[in-house]
């Protein structure tokens, strides 16, 4: 039993005994005592008043002496006006670090086969370039909501949505084509990924320079400078030649099709390369090309049932009015789909695939809009979760001028910032001499895992829904509340276990009580304890930075104790022995929580 349930079970017997009537639960009102003040938890008494019939403090001092003399746990209690202060004492405390070294996996609940089935989308890359910053903060984001949500008990399954056909995708075929002479990520020993990315951006480059050359002469031959540069953009022949090739690959044209799975699949093993480095990953991935027309489909079945209707050109529309909003193109007057179309043709083939009982959407904030008309019309085609689906929105992420360019100039790249990451966690630590002595594997696997840990710490750590600035120096400080400052500590805990093995001190998996804590080693045990409800906060909140923060504040704590108290050159075996029980599950729930976030700590730093 959690101290808190026995502690409100106490309450609600000395209510009853002191003021003759019985109470519900929910009136009594226990929080962590306030650091300013003596004690671990607070009652709140003013919700009893009406009972005691007499003023806040001496309702809280009966109550007080009442939980002194019948409940063994409270060792001591003050009263600061209508708040009764109660201090734990120390053997509970021993008995609830041992509850929690008893469990591997304390404060994660495992999902069973009747758990709800969570899916969660994240990632949704185009196949015309490699992925950036903005998409660093949509993966690490989406992989810890997965952690986060299994972590809560329910069964996660995580998607990625590819956006594999378009226009956008015909330019860098097209572009390959004309000024590519073959090339292959063998030949140019590139990533598939960046290979693409480059004649996306070769087609941009020969298109603006064929629209300029146009609109001079339209504006020679007496046109405005607007509509000279409209026309030249309608009538730029790399444009005219993207859109012949997209209707192609509409059409099914055997040779555009095989080029585009072969640029694909060069794409598919870059992203694959990317996400292996930064430790996401799918259990499903679907692909726009064989969501829209299910999608299309989806919406005729609807125009048919009278949900949607046709203009007169031929667009289907969805009439939102009803809901306070506006019309929602669904089909274009050609018959071809929009976004919205995609997104619903994706919902049939995944409640085909999977029994979801909730599904959530990791989406930055410019598509707010977008998912709040989705919700409204998977609820009228009739998807069990198409009200509830969460759309976990998030901000903008940008970087500091100056700091990292990518290779297009524009885009911050996001193998780039990864590999800028990790050469810059090697350079920090080899300055701190936090390398010394390991072979040139060991360097480099933690340069890696200190590198990626300051670049997921710092995105994760921010509240999603807050814009921010990724600033790499500042991520990768040993001090404060950053990634490396946790990593430390976690391989100070460590080491500190090794050399109590080296010296030959067993840790017995239960500590005998009996022995007098500190009030630093009271609260560590307290913030131990905390974590399982920082877990479920974190999966009712959709908030991994819930996590992050509770992580930093835990290491904190660990530190000014390890500061303060002797550990291994404790005098008293039995302390001794405790500090070193403590010091293990406090390793223990660091590794825990930065597991849900994705990062990894190393064993050694």
């Amino acid at each position: 039993m959690k101290i808190e349930d026995q502690l409100t079970a106490s309450v609600l017997e000395g209510v009853k005994s002191l003021y003759g009537q019985e109470v519900p639960a929910r009136m009594v009102q226990l929080q962590k005592t306030k650091k300013e003040f003596e004690g671990h938890l607070t009652l709140v008494v003013f919700p009893f008043l009406k009972l005691s019939k007499k003023g806040p403090e001496q309702t809280a001092c009966e109550i007080g002496e009442y939980l002194k003399q019948h409940e063994p746990a409270i060792a001591a209690y003050n009263v600061i006006k209508g708040f009764l202060n109660l201090t734990i004492a120390s053997d509970v405390w021993i008995g609830l670090l041992n509850r929690i070294e008893a469990n591997p996996q304390w404060g994660l609940t495992p999902a069973d086969a009747q758990a709800p089935l969570v899916m969660i989308e994240y990632s949704s890359p185009n196949t015309n370039k490699p992925l950036h910053l903005g998409h660093v903060r949509n993966n690490l984001l989406g992989n810890a909501l997965a952690n986060i949500m299994a972590a809560n008990g329910n069964r996660v399954v995580k998607t990625n949505i590819v956006n594999d056909r378009g226009i956008h995708i015909c330019k860098s075929m097209l572009a390959w084509l004309k000024y590519g002479n073959g090339e292959t990520p063998e030949s140019s020993g590139k990533k598939g990924d960046h290979l693409i990315g480059d004649y996306y951006v070769a087609f941009d480059k020969h298109y603006k320079a064929e629209v300029s050359e146009l609109s001079a002469r339209y504006r020679a031959e007496g046109l405005d400078e607007e509509s000279a540069k409209a026309k030249a953009e309608a009538d730029a022949p790399l444009m005219l030649e993207a859109r012949e090739m997209l209707r192609k690959w509409e059409a099914g044209d055997p040779e555009v099709r095989a080029l585009w799975k072969k640029m694909n699949d060069w794409v598919y093993a870059g992203f694959d390369e990317t996400y292996r480095m930064m430790g996401v990953g799918f259990d499903k991935i679907y692909y726009e090309s064989n969501t829209y027309l299910e999608g299309k489909k989806k919406v005729l079945e609807g125009l048919e049932k009278g949900l949607f209707f046709r203009k007169e050109d031929g667009s289907v529309w969805a009439d939102l009015t009803g809901e306070g909003l506006d019309q929602k193109l669904l089909l274009r007057a050609d018959g071809t789909s929009v976004y919205m179309t995609q997104d619903i043709g994706t919902a049939e083939q995944r409640f085909a695939d999977f029994p979801i009982n909730k599904m959530i959407y990791v989406v930055g904030n410019e598509q707010n809009y977008h998912f709040q008309v989705l919700s409204i019309l998977l609820d009228r085609l009739g998807f069990e979760w198409g009200k509830d689906l969460v759309h976990f929105s998030y901000g903008m992420v940008e970087l500091p001028e100056g700091k990292m360019k990518s290779r297009e100039g524009t885009v911050v790249d996001a193998d780039d910032l990864m590999e800028a990451m990790i050469d810059t966690a090697k350079e920090t630590s080899a300055e701190l001499g936090k390398l010394d002595g390991l072979s040139q594997e060991e360097a480099a696997d933690i340069a890696r895992i200190v590198g990626l840990g300051a670049l997921k710490y710092f995105i994760l750590k921010v509240d999603a829904r807050k814009n921010m600035t990724f600033n790499p120096k500042e991520s990768i400080d040993f001090n404060g509340n950053t990634g490396p400052f946790i990593q430390y500590t976690y391989a100070r805990i460590q080491s500190i276990l090794r050399k109590a093995a080296e010296a030959g001190i067993t840790v017995p998996a239960v500590i005998p009580t009996g022995i007098e804590l500190s009030a630093k080693e009271e609260g560590l045990i307290q913030l131990l304890a905390d974590f399982a409800n920082v877990v479920k906060q974190a999966g009712t909140d959709y908030n991994p930075s819930v996590i992050a923060n509770y992580t930093y504040d835990l290491v904190k704590e660990y530190n000014q104790f390890y500061h303060d108290f002797s550990i291994l050159r404790e005098a008293d075996e039995a302390v001794k022995v405790f500090r070193l029980a403590l010091s293990r599950n406090v390793g223990k729930i660091v590794k825990l929580a930065m597991g849900l976030l994705g990062i990894e700590v190393p064993e050694r730093m």
